[in-house]
């Protein structure tokens, strides 16, 4: 078996040299939004393990020096710096760091998202709309927006939002947020046809109960993970890195050919919209 593989890479090596390239990220730049923690981080780790120069944020400067500590100790190349993405001049600020200090932009994964409310969506207010819109939804358009310009310079690129399996099914207790969520998907949707001309993909993922700290309220409540388990066919919680890998293969060449889809990472629970 070892001397037949062997042999063909040694007859084949443009075969052997295109199928290695295909999950390498080498010499790509990539910003991931809230990414000192849980998913984001993951997903930061996930890009750098295969070669990209990461670019980390979160809102707090202590978090993104021990995520860049973290990340260095697995030999990834990384910057990080403090960002809101609720903020525009945060926003134009990120984006302009990695132009000057990394060279351009070819991957950004818009994983950044807020949920100050739980309880009856008829007793959520004005406040916490805009504030969940305008971070989970408007920024992570006006963030693609401003890329967009530096991806098409450097011949194009992949974009790859973080929704949620409540963008399927609501849950309860979780109203504008799972809105935010599902607002995601028609987003993915709405920008890829417009940047597959700039050879920009656009892709979603839908991560199903994730053992986070931003989700700690769902898992950490024996009778609601029971509850949860019942949904789920792999019976178990995903992991931070369950998704991170699958954002590194949508911003690979091995996901060439796909784009405006989402992937649900839910562990078999049934999602519909």
């Amino acid at each position: 078996m070892l001397r037949a593989v062997t042999k063909t890479l040694i007859t084949s090596p443009i075969s052997a040299a295109r199928t290695m390239s295909h999950c390498s990220l080498s010499g790509k730049v990539a910003i991931v939004t809230a990414s000192t923690d849980g998913i984001g981080f993951a997903a930061a780790q996930a890009l750098g393990k295969r070669g990209a120069h990461v670019i980390v944020s979160s809102r707090r400067q202590g978090n993104v020096d021990k995520a860049v500590s973290l990340l260095r100790n697995d030999n990834i190349e990384v910057t990080g710096t403090t960002c809101n993405v609720g903020n525009k001049e945060e926003r134009e600020r990120l984006v302009k760091m990695a132009v000057e200090q990394c060279g351009g932009i070819d991957i950004l994964v818009s994983n950044a998202a807020v949920n100050p409310f739980f309880g009856n969506i008829l007793e959520s207010t004005d406040e916490v709309w805009s504030k969940i819109l305008d971070v989970n939804v408007k920024a992570t358009f006006l963030l693609t927006k401003q890329v967009v310009p530096h991806m098409e310079k450097r011949g194009g690129g992949s974009v790859v939002i973080v929704s949620s399996v409540a963008g399927y099914q609501p849950m309860q207790g979780l109203g504008p947020y799972s809105v935010s969520k599902t607002a995601l998907l028609g987003l993915t949707q709405a920008l890829a046809p417009e940047l597959a001309q700039s050879n920009i993909r656009v892709n979603c993922v839908a991560p199903g109960i994730i053992k986070t700290r931003f989700s700690s309220a769902l898992w950490q409540n024996e009778e609601a993970t029971n509850e949860l388990m019942k949904r789920i066919s792999i019976k178990r919680l995903g992991t931070p890195e369950d998704i991170g890998g699958t954002i590194a293969f949508l911003c690979s060449e091995d996901a060439s050919y796909i784009t405006g889809e989402t992937i649900t990472v839910t562990g078999g629970i049934n999602c519909r919209l």
